[in-house]
């Protein structure tokens, strides 16, 4: 299979590292991590160790492919639809944070498919990725059900040795991961703590509640996620990787725009359109952005 992973990160370098080692994959992000590939491969080390030689592109250009990856940030996402369209892609893949994937079938003349990730990713230094954790993948058609497309990509990926599902069940899957979202990343950036200090004290009410209120909203859009379920989901990823620190926090970190739009911020707007509220997910995206202002980091006009 052809592969395109748009947004060489550190999940999208480490996904299309190790699907590269059974199909052509290429790479699209941006320099010195891509030249690097380009010119010497891909390491992958850590939980799984690889040397792989994927192409390696600052733009895709008119490339084709059976399949675009989409592991580009959220606020990134209708940009790389743009590019993902000018290229020819027969389907597409999302997997971002948030809930991404109307934005893209907005702009693809290409059915795209609902994806979570719960593998850990590192980027070390250019052409560089450690995996830091083997997790799983989950896709399948974004509305819920069985696609023959689903199926297909689930095998191409499970050829190459990703732990992959084939879900019919997405549409709950998106939101239990807008859940766990909203609990674990803005409180971990905010407190500037690993994910395990989430477990239990006044850091793990707060994430629990955002979780909870994102489940009141996904039921109020028609899906089914309880509140425990959410909660479970939230404990479970926090025991999972109690070592790790959040990608927002590692924004924070390096100084960098965060996801907050698409998590907290996507909880507060989807209950709002519903007549709720969601004040826990509204302090914390308060916060966040405020930092983000703080250092001339929010975009100037609304996206």
């Amino acid at each position: 299979m052809e592969i395109v992973v748009f947004g060489a990160g550190s999940l999208g370098s480490l996904i299309g590292g190790l699907l590269a080692r059974r199909h052509a994959v290429t790479l699209v992000g941006r320099d010195p991590h891509v030249a690097r590939v380009r010119e010497a491969g891909l390491r992958v080390s850590g939980a799984i160790d690889a040397r792989v030689r994927p192409d390696a592109l600052t733009d895709l250009g008119g490339r084709s492919a059976d399949l675009a990856i989409v592991t580009v940030k959220s606020y990134d996402t209708a940009s790389a639809a743009d590019a993902l369209a000018a290229a020819d892609a027969d389907a597409a893949l999302s997997l971002q944070n948030g809930l991404t994937e109307e934005a893209l079938a907005d702009r693809l003349d290409a059915p795209v498919l609902a994806g979570t990730a719960t593998y850990g990713a590192r980027l070390l230094a250019p052409g560089r990725v450690e995996c830091t954790g083997v997790g799983e993948i989950a896709l399948g058609p974004r509305e819920g059900g069985r696609s023959a497309l689903a199926a297909r990509v689930g095998e191409a990926f499970r050829a190459a040795g990703l732990e992959t599902a084939v879900a019919t069940d997405m549409p709950r899957r998106r939101w239990e991961k807008l859940a766990v979202n909203a609990g674990v990343n803005a409180a971990t950036a905010l407190a500037r703590v690993e994910n395990g200090a989430l477990a239990d004290g006044e850091a793990a009410s707060l994430a629990r509640t955002a979780a909870r209120e994102t489940a009141r909203v996904a039921r109020a859009e028609g899906v089914r996620l309880t509140d425990r379920r959410a909660r479970e989901a939230l404990d479970e990823v926090v025991e999972a990787t109690a070592a790790n620190r959040s990608s927002m926090l590692q924004d924070v970190e390096a100084g960098r725009r965060t996801e907050v739009d698409a998590i907290n911020g996507a909880v507060v707007n989807r209950a709002r359109r519903r007549g709720l509220d969601a004040p826990t997910n509204r302090t914390l995206a308060g916060l966040i952005r405020a930092w983000e202002a703080g250092r001339g980091l929010r975009p100037t006009a609304p996206e």
